[in-house]
């Protein structure tokens, strides 16, 4: 009868044990770069994304606007002939000038304070 060898038996749990540690050491690492990509990378192309649409929206608004003042100053000029001659010609500029800080005003009273600094859902 031979007697088991315990030292050969703790070296082969040992090292069994070594590798369960090695394999949940990368799953680990692995779960770490997962949580990381997932918090980190998601939100900013989410974040991307918004900030593309509110330029090329802010820019075709801008250019829309910057249009149509242009021919509210221009029907001034055309409709009202004391404004487009004389000592009075740039009353047609402080009318537009208006126009813009109106819609400047308004625009302004539009954007709410909440929805700015509101936590995104996912």
């Amino acid at each position: 009868m031979t007697v088991p060898d315990r030292n050969a038996n703790n070296a082969a749990a040992v090292t069994s044990r070594a590798k369960q540690d090695d394999a949940s050491l990368g799953e680990v690492i692995e779960f770490v770069k997962q949580y990381a990509k997932q918090e980190t990378v998601g939100p900013l192309k989410g974040a991307g994304s918004w900030l593309a649409y509110g330029a090329a929206a802010a820019l075709a608004m801008g250019l829309g606007l910057m249009l149509m003042l242009l021919g509210v100053l221009r029907l001034v000029q055309t409709e009202w002939d004391r404004a487009a001659r004389g000592s009075l010609s740039w009353l047609a500029y402080l009318i537009v000038l208006v126009v813009t800080v109106a819609l400047l005003a308004f625009t302004l009273m539009r954007i709410k304070k909440t929805y700015l600094n509101k936590e995104p859902t996912t």
